[in-house]
């Protein structure tokens, strides 16, 4: 595949950062595409970053980047070290907040709702028993899930009340906060597959159906991904949802109902893998783009005068 260049060479200059837990394969691929394009590229593993909280600016703080981009695996120290480039004066792909909204399934669901994307209707409750009311609302077989968490772990569907107690007792035993707040969701009964629609900037570059034989139908539960075609539902519904969580680098996964389209979540730090395999589009260059954009965004809002500093006459 050609690699695509950057306009006008406007990567080189540029120090990018790259924020990993470790390197996958597509992180491998933008940091390829990003030496391409003479851009300054460096992984930072989060084990090994010391942030100096008490840093008042990017100077001080001792991190020479001119943009970060966020593909750590590890959600809070994702979001910790997002928010400290920030107020360092960093721009980071994705935002500090919408990173906070992203790795919590419940913040996710409550600021889709709030802006009226179609989503499974979701319950949240703190106990047991309020859980089993919270299943019995929405239907049996219900769905449990983690608030955090991504792969398609944690996740069970209880076909009665029964099973749905079991799973729940074993959860509330998992001795972490986390499996005590009960997320509880409507199980739809979708054609062996849903949507993943990667949307970069303002624009959806690729879709594709990813599917399995079994209810779960994320790649790394090893569902086969095969070309989709973005349609204007995908493309109205998941810019909309990015929009809302204020993502600009997401994959946004949708399901197929008799009612139209509703969206499962908005990830962040969505991988491609499965999704590259569908489309001649080269993904890891478009996220490298759009890295390089926000920089040079960076690059001038620092430049830009202080209100009131005009020159003395």
């Amino acid at each position: 595949m050609a690699a695509m260049t950057t306009p006008n060479g406007r990567g080189q200059g540029i120090r990018l950062g790259v924020l990993v837990s470790y390197l996958r394969q597509e992180e491998k691929l933008i940091l390829a595409q990003a030496r391409a394009r003479g851009i300054d590229v460096r992984p930072l593993f989060d084990r090994e970053l010391v942030l100096d909280l008490g840093a008042a600016s990017v100077a001080s703080s001792g991190v020479e980047v001119d943009v970060v981009l966020d593909r750590c695996v590890v959600h809070s120290r994702a979001g910790y070290t997002l928010e400290a480039m920030e107020r360092w004066g960093i721009p980071t792909l994705n935002a500090s907040s919408s990173v906070a909204v992203c790795d919590d399934k419940a913040r996710c669901s409550i600021t889709l709702e709030a802006a009226g994307i179609p989503t499974p209707r979701t319950y949240l409750a703190y106990s047991v028993e309020a859980a089993l009311r919270a299943c019995e609302a929405v239907g049996y077989p219900a769905v449990l899930k983690p608030v955090t968490g991504s792969w398609g772990r944690l996740l069970a569907k209880a076909n009665g009340p029964e099973q749905a107690r079991a799973i729940l007792q074993q959860k509330a035993e998992h001795g972490s906060f986390h499996h005590e707040i009960f997320y509880v969701q409507e199980y739809i009964a979708k054609p062996d597959r849903d949507i993943r629609a990667y949307v970069i900037g303002d624009r959806i570059v690729a879709a594709s159906y990813r599917s399995a034989d079994h209810w779960i139908t994320n790649s790394a539960r090893g569902a086969t991904s095969k070309p989709c075609p973005v349609t204007p539902e995908i493309e109205e519904l998941s810019l909309r949802a990015c929009r809302a969580v204020g993502a600009r680098l997401a994959g946004v996964d949708l399901i197929e109902t008799a009612d139209g389209l509703r969206v499962l979540e908005v990830n962040t730090g969505g991988e491609f893998k499965g999704l590259m395999t569908t489309t001649d589009v080269d993904i890891a260059a478009r996220i490298v783009e759009e890295a390089v954009r926000l920089a040079h965004e960076g690059i001038e809002h620092r430049r830009e005068p202080a209100v009131g500093m005009g020159v003395a006459g």
